[in-house]
């Protein structure tokens, strides 16, 4: 597979790593071993920790971060921020349909049965209507780069409780910290009111006749693996972090807990899964959540970022109809295409993947954080054999992609610098306006030859410049 490499093409570096190009080769071992070094500490400092999958330990990790920068020259992330407007948009118009109308399924576009039996879809918020229509206030939608010619592709749509944010916020930090005389002699633009930007999206979305909202995040607590984006985005917001046991619903109104008496709460930024929300509506046990909290939501008297529901617009089943939801909503072909993708619940598309499961990627449709699937050029026989039997037993739980030739970045690892392969996390902000930081969250797979990026399975992350 041919792969495209962001910094060079053939032996030339590309025009928009020009100026990183001559820093880096005057650079020496000695230094860049410092710097790491020196970033390991202020990391654990801050206290920007995660955990892997498959350690038993139970010990959290340094986020791992790299020094060399995934550089997106202006016109290429022209498109990029054209083409994630559009598609967030058209995502959001589906969400507003799927819980009033369904024109999308009347006429024949989406399945039914895709939605209205989806395990995300919540049959609670038929009919209600949020502030704006808008259901995705926050969405990480993952882009990645393929084959020669470094075409974008949208891999996943991330609308539930999208995290990293505050990992592109920190890595931006220590950069600037640490090489300042880079963002001298390069044209990077900033980061850092990304705060600024999502307390004026969350304001723009209180209920109506509020003119100053309270806001707050909440948090399902200090073992949840995201703790400390949540604690450090309500830190810079400037808004209060609580947990569900802060809360309570009275007259139909949420109401925090303070040493002055209780506090009118306006806007939601929830960092908890639908189903731990409200006790009396979801998970009878869940202690994360407040009771009343989903009539309340219904009677309009709060609003939650994200709504309640918006899982289904990012469930990997419903991934391969939103090219189809830009056409029928907006009238548009799509600006960024999706990954092409085998629907293991037709039964064709399933018997192509058992017999190809050695060169696909397979996931589960409802799965998240690089869990629950096969990469198959990457996987023993005695693994692809086990996911078969999965596969067989509920086909409709998975779909199938083709193993894609990310593109790969310069990256700092044991041995020097190596080519690592990437992928992209831009967050799309979306209340009266939408929004949106230029650059992203750069995840890197560290290990050689590996696709997989996600921190949980051992990857990390690199500063993403857009440079004029």
């Amino acid at each position: 597979m041919q792969i495209y490499d962001e910094m060079r093409q053939d032996d030339t570096v590309r025009s928009h790593y020009a100026r990183f190009s001559r820093w880096l080769a005057m650079q020496s071992p000695e230094t860049i071993a410092r710097k790491r070094a020196e970033a390991d500490v202020l990391f654990r400092r801050v206290g920007i920790t995660f955990a892997v999958n498959g350690d038993l330990s139970g010990t959290e990790r340094l986020i791992p971060f790299d020094m060399i920068p995934r550089i997106i020259p202006g016109d290429e992330w022209r498109v990029l921020e054209a083409g994630l407007r559009q598609r967030v948009q058209a995502l959001n118009l589906f969400l507003h349909d799927i819980y009033h109308d369904g024109d999308i399924v009347l006429a024949g576009r989406i399945p039914a049965e895709q939605v209205y039996t989806n395990a995300q879809y919540r049959p609670e918020m038929q009919g209600v209507d949020v502030p704006l229509d808008v259901y995705a206030h926050i969405a990480g939608i993952d882009v990645v780069r393929a084959g020669a010619a470094g075409e974008f592709y949208v891999l996943e749509d991330n609308l539930r409780v999208p995290s990293g944010v505050s990992y592109m916020l920190e890595n931006r930090k220590m950069m600037m910290r640490l090489f300042p005389e880079l963002f001298v002699q390069n044209r990077v633009a900033p980061v850092a009111h990304y705060p600024d930007l999502l307390l004026e999206t969350l304001r723009s979305i209180a209920p109506e006749g509020v003119d100053d909202p309270t806001v707050v995040v909440l948090t399902p607590g200090m073992y949840n693996a995201a703790y400390f984006e949540h604690t450090f985005l309500a830190q810079q917001m400037g808004v209060e972090l609580v947990e569900g046991k802060d809360l309570f619903v009275e007259d139909n109104y949420v109401f925090m807990r303070t040493t002055h008496g209780p506090r009118r709460v306006d806007v939601i930024y929830r960092r908890v899964d639908d189903d731990f929300l409200d006790p009396l509506a979801f998970r009878a046990d869940s202690a994360l959540g407040v009771a009343g909290l989903l009539t309340s939501y219904r009677a309009g008297r709060v609003t939650l970022a994200n709504a309640m529901g918006t899982g289904i617009a990012d469930d990997k089943s419903i991934y391969p109809f939103v090219p189809d939801m830009i056409e029928f909503y907006l009238g548009e072909k799509p600006i960024l295409n999706n990954v092409p993708t085998y629907q293991c619940r037709k039964p064709d598309d399933l018997a192509y993947t058992l017999a190809h499961l050695g060169e696909l990627v397979v996931k589960e449709v409802h799965g998240a954080g690089g869990y629950g699937m096969l990469v198959g050029p990457a996987s023993t026989a005695d693994e692809i054999e086990a996911f078969r039997a999965r596969l067989l037993a509920q086909p409709d739980g998975y779909i199938a992609q083709p193993t894609l030739a990310l593109s790969a970045c310069p990256t700092f690892v044991e041995a020097g610098i190596a080519p690592r392969h990437i992928d992209l996390r831009p967050f799309v902000l979306s209340g009266r306006e939408v929004s949106m930081c230029a650059g992203g969250l750069t995840r890197v797979a560290l290990r050689e030859g590996s696709l997989v990026v996600n921190s949980s399975q051992g990857g990390g992350t690199k500063d993403t410049w857009m440079v004029a």
